[in-house]
């Protein structure tokens, strides 16, 4: 199951009065709002994070309710009763071990997820709502795993198989993945308790660097070397793409930092697979070094028929 720190998502202490707590929350909000963002399956997941945090820490009952329960939101769980009594029933039981900062249990949370974390629906209810009168229930808890995959594999797709629970797994990864996404497999987390339902599992996809090209989105950027005279005078160079080779035109008078813009050559989209991103080819001119002297005469030349005439 999910289980969230609530405070560190908005970066904010837990004292923080309730103008911390908006502030921090608009200033996220901005950074990682999807108009912003424009897809990037991270940023939304991010921006999903920022206002369940702000819906709980916002509300006063809510983030006394979240305080209050800290570790013991698994016992309460499990007893239907309400959380206040719970609440004061477990302190008087069990002073020492409620001192301190109450979530820390969470600090173990998975990032990221599709869904709003375990703890926000167990305790507040879908959108938001009071989940009182839930009843116990016995079901597994989810289970979460990460899987390394190339960025060649997040491009053309591929088909893993590993094992988990002693079973044997495989799993599709669907072309233009993305890193941080999470895959759901229904009923394949932990067992449940008294002939209670499994869990669900989670295979957290992590996108591992590529020596040739940076991820931007759904385009791709790689840099390109070109000597000199091929950016003054122009012509054609060899760069690398996800499906092959492929010669591009560098212009006359090109300079380092020049970016040119191959259409399609990108990512694909991950619901759109046939539609992709760019390839942002960024060029670096290399400079020509232990130049001989008939090498360095031809350059002052050079550098003769281009100063400015001097004026009568």
């Amino acid at each position: 199951m999910n289980y969230k720190d609530y405070y560190k998502i908005l970066g904010v202490a837990k004292n923080a009065s309730s103008q911390e707590i908006k502030k921090a929350y608009r200033k996220l909000a901005g950074k990682h709002h999807p108009d912003k963002n424009p897809d990037n399956k991270i940023a939304e997941e991010k921006f999903k994070e920022i206002n369940e945090a702000n819906e709980v820490l916002s509300n006063k009952e809510k983030r006394e309710k979240y305080d209050a329960l800290g570790s013991n939101w698994e016992a309460y769980q499990n007893t239907g009763e309400d959380w206040r009594d719970y609440a004061n029933q477990a302190n008087r039981r069990n002073t020492h071990s409620n001192q301190g900062d109450p979530s820390d249990f969470f600090r173990q949370s998975a990032q990221g997820g599709e869904d709003f974390s375990s703890f926000f629906e167990t305790f507040f209810g879908p959108e938001g709502r009071s989940a009182k009168g839930q009843r116990p229930n016995s079901s597994g808890g989810n289970t979460q795993a990460e899987m390394p995959i190339t960025l060649l594999e997040a491009y053309q797709g591929s088909k893993r198989t590993f094992e988990i629970h002693n079973q044997n797994l495989r799993i599709t990864i669907k072309p233009g993945s993305y890193d941080g996404q999470q895959l759901k497999i229904k009923g394949k987390g932990q067992r449940g308790a008294q002939g209670g339902a499994r869990g669900d599992l989670y295979i957290i996809l992590k996108v591992q660097d590529d020596a040739r090209f940076q991820r931007k989105g759904d385009n791709l950027l790689y840099n390109a070397s070109v000597d000199l005279y091929t950016a003054i005078l122009g012509g054609k160079i060899d760069i690398s793409t996800l499906t092959g080779t492929l010669k591009i035109t560098i212009p006359k008078g090109s300079e380092t930092g020049k970016t040119l813009r191959l259409k399609g050559k990108g990512m694909p989209k991950y619901s759109k697979p046939s539609i992709f991103g760019d390839l942002l080819v960024k060029l670096n001119v290399n400079l020509p070094k232990d130049l001989t002297t008939a090498e360095e005469d031809l350059f002052k030349q050079l550098q003769s028929l281009r100063e400015p005439e001097t004026a009568n």
